[in-house]
């Protein structure tokens, strides 16, 4: 008990090993299969809908709210007592553009474009891409290339700013959102499964290995009808 006393609520005691972050995708409703057809709006308003109840955070009035505007291209360094609320940047979800799903509601479902969201898992203290802004790229895992012929990337070229690490834990930094980078899937083959893999490139990345799929990486399968 008397050790317990001496561990930090704030942050963990020891950070020098930190392993580099996992990945996550939204829309996540039945695993890492994204199938529905474009002519039955049954099969993709799940889709939609999580979409839009995952950005409700993200709303840019909400973000103005609770968060502030930062620099972008470097670290948010916060000094202070480790006990005290650190602030948060801004990330609206007008920075997603065409994946925004403020021009268009339906996120490109409705049109056999669908949108993927990226974010990194959170981890304390930690700064990826040592100084250079961490990016996305994907490719078709298994298959015919030319099964995956374009994507999009939003915001930007596709990288996570380095202003919104590092991340403080969930006690101090208690509005922050996760940066996101969307991947808009403008042209897949149709009617076919196209197993996709979706990796994080920069500076102490992991993406390549095979004992864990999450890591650096997340491999997941569209298959859109007509």
């Amino acid at each position: 008990y008397v050790m317990l006393l001496t561990l930090s609520p704030y942050t963990p005691r020891y950070r020098d090993r930190v392993s580099p972050p996992g990945v996550m995708i939204r829309p996540y409703l039945n695993g890492f299969t994204i199938a529905f057809n474009v002519s039955q709006p049954s099969t993709w308003q799940p889709y939609v809908d999580s979409m839009h109840h995952f950005l409700a955070a993200y709303d840019d009035k909400v973000q103005e709210e609770k968060n502030i505007e930062c620099v972008p291209g470097q670290y948010f360094i916060q000094g202070g007592a480790e006990s005290e609320e650190k602030k948060s940047c801004q990330f609206k979800r007008s920075l997603l553009q065409n994946c925004s799903g403020i021009e268009d509601p339906t996120f490109g479902y409705s049109r056999g474009q669908p949108c993927i969201l990226l974010k990194m898992n959170r981890i304390i203290g930690y700064r990826p891409g040592a100084g250079v802004p961490v990016s996305v790229d994907c490719k078709v895992q298994k298959g015919n290339e030319s099964d995956l012929r374009s994507v999009d990337f939003y915001p930007g070229n596709g990288t996570f700013d380095l202003m919104y690490y590092p991340y403080y834990g969930k006690f101090t930094h208690v509005n922050y959102t996760s940066p996101l980078v969307a991947m808009h899937f403008t042209d897949v083959k149709r009617n076919f499964s196209v197993p996709i893999q979706c990796s994080l490139n920069g500076k102490g990345i992991i993406n390549d290995l095979n004992s864990d799929r999450f890591l650096g990486r997340i491999i997941f399968i569209l298959r859109i009808g007509k």
